[in-house]
């Protein structure tokens, strides 16, 4: 049976999120988290193969992202997107799922695994470790993006002289690399990719450009920037302890392997310090989108978490 990807709002804490589910959920229910550039349609190629697999897959849009409804002005936390989650799953009427983070999106997804445990059956993140604290950028130059994007009004300048299609798409094109975006003294970070004639990745199509584009038209960057901006409030957890499955997806060829302590600190197993049932799987070709760049690898080792997780539950 085909799946297809359907779309709906809900209530969500006061305001209306946009989610896409595919699939029946008679396996259970996986919950799909963006970061940036990303959206909901960043998961695409998963949430069929999950559907396809007997799970229903849920990826929201997060508040103030694509054609979720924008949040107040007030500053956006970790804590926002965190009880976001939990009130998906109860206005889904989900009692427990696989929560899969991408990007940021994989703090979340940590935060959510270790607050509520008894609401997840899994944690997994494709790229980013955890961090019992905030990530420490204080080695990276002045003009790495991160640095960049989190002063006030800088990155909506440098957006701005743009459209938003030219915008994702420079973002895209520069995440693909295995360079860490770094601009020079006198440069912005849209000045790295030269023009429109810098090629897209050759897994990303003029079609899934205007996607985003349109996605991104809707909601603006202002929650992504808050996002960058409030990194450093990342909470200090010295004695986290998960007690789901947790698995570590790195592509070895993701610029973030190059973060301060980020491949140290998976390669060294100091992540199992806090998780005692983790995995942890390499993709040597794989960029920081790895999950658009080559699904079907991503999605065998996804599935293959979900079931021998929902294996050893039975």
């Amino acid at each position: 049976m085909a799946h297809e990807i359907e779309h709906a709002h809900i209530p969500v804490r006061g305001l209306n999120l946009h989610i896409a589910q595919a699939g029946n959920g008679e396996l259970g229910t996986v919950v799909f988290l963006h970061g940036f550039p990303e959206i909901w349609y960043t998961w695409r190629h998963q949430m069929l193969a999950a559907a396809a697999a007997g799970y229903r897959a849920v990826a929201p849009d997060w508040r103030g992202y694509g054609l979720s409804e924008q949040p107040p002005e007030s500053e956006l936390d970790w804590d926002d997107l965190v009880a976001d989650v939990l009130a998906v799953l109860d206005a889904l009427a989900v009692d427990k799922a696989f929560v899969v983070g991408k990007d940021f999106g994989s703090i979340p997804a940590f935060y959510f695994a270790l607050r509520h445990p008894e609401r997840t059956r899994g944690v997994a993140s494709l790229g980013i470790p955890f961090s019992p604290g905030p990530f420490d950028f204080a080695p990276m130059p002045e003009g790495f993006y991160i640095l960049r994007w989190r002063e006030p009004g800088r990155a909506e300048a440098d957006f701005g002289r743009y459209d938003v299609r030219r915008v994702v798409r420079t973002i895209y094109i520069l995440f693909s690399s295995p360079d860490v975006p770094i601009a020079k003294e006198g440069q912005e970070i849209m000045d790295l990719v030269d023009d429109e004639s810098a090629p897209l990745p050759d897994w990303f199509t003029e079609t899934d450009l205007d996607a985003y584009a349109s996605l991104y038209q809707n909601s603006g960057f202002r929650c992504s920037l808050q996002m960058y901006r409030a990194l450093h409030k990342m909470p200090h957890l010295p004695d986290a302890k998960f007690q789901v499955p947790v698995l570590m997806v790195m592509g070895e060829k993701d610029y973030c392997n190059k973060f301060p302590g980020f491949e140290d600190t998976v390669r060294s197993g100091a992540m199992g310090s806090f998780a005692p049932d983790m995995k942890t799987v390499f993709i040597p070709e794989g960029s920081h989108f790895m999950q658009e760049q080559m699904p079907e690898q991503v999605n065998k080792i996804l599935l293959g978490f979900f079931n021998d997780k929902t294996a050893v539950a039975a």
